[in-house]
């Protein structure tokens, strides 16, 4: 899809925010600062509350991206999809840390546009986008590297997310999300099944 051309963006009632993550995929965490941007993938993302938004993201403390999370105070979640399997994994695979011209987004060719709320960069492509604000929560960072953070403006694209809802079908199967089984391997999300209430059993 070409940046001319891009794939539908339908904003997201923060409410339904936490169910871009439930589902356990794969995420790209984006940060900026002082001039300075990064992308990474992460696969330990989850949300902890609903309202407001907040979502637990695991950064290891050598990465880059940590740097700029810290420093900013804020990051960004994009939810890729099938067609982004290599993009996903180069990107967690190399640092960005090096002082170069080219940043990963330049380097790789990876298109990306500025998120409505903080101006953060997010993934084109991907399914659903998210910019955050860190909640201070020093202990956690250290101990257990894990970040919490409050959505503050959320997206995703209607034609597998829309009226608060993921729906995974066939047709669709090329924006299915992805799920890191490690070593570059990874599983794709399948058809969703609605399920029903058991019935109780009678005394």
């Amino acid at each position: 899809m070409s940046p001319s051309n891009p794939p539908p963006r339908s904003p997201v009632e923060l409410r339904h925010a936490s169910r871009l993550v439930n589902h356990g995929p794969t995420v790209l965490v984006s940060s900026a600062h002082g001039g300075r941007r990064n992308l990474m993938a992460a696969a330990w993302s989850m949300p902890v509350e609903f309202t407001p938004p907040r979502i637990a993201v695991v950064i290891d403390r050598s990465t880059f991206t940590r740097a700029l999370v810290r420093e900013s105070g804020m990051l960004a979640l994009s939810v890729p999809c099938r067609e982004q399997a290599d993009l996903t994994w180069t990107v967690g695979s190399v640092s960005g840390r090096e002082e170069t011209e080219a940043d990963k987004f330049m380097r790789y060719g990876i298109d990306a546009f500025d998120g409505p709320a903080l101006g953060l960069p997010l993934v084109a492509g991907c399914v659903a986008w998210m910019e955050c604000r860190v909640i201070n929560e020093p202990h956690t960072e250290q101990a257990y590297d894990t970040f919490f953070v409050e959505v503050v403006s959320a997206q995703a694209d209607p034609r597998v997310f829309a009226e608060g809802r993921w729906s995974l079908r066939e047709d669709n199967a090329a924006l299915h999300t992805l799920h890191h089984l490690g070593a570059g391997t990874f599983a794709v999300a399948g058809s969703a099944m609605q399920a029903r209430m058991l019935p109780q059993r009678q005394p």
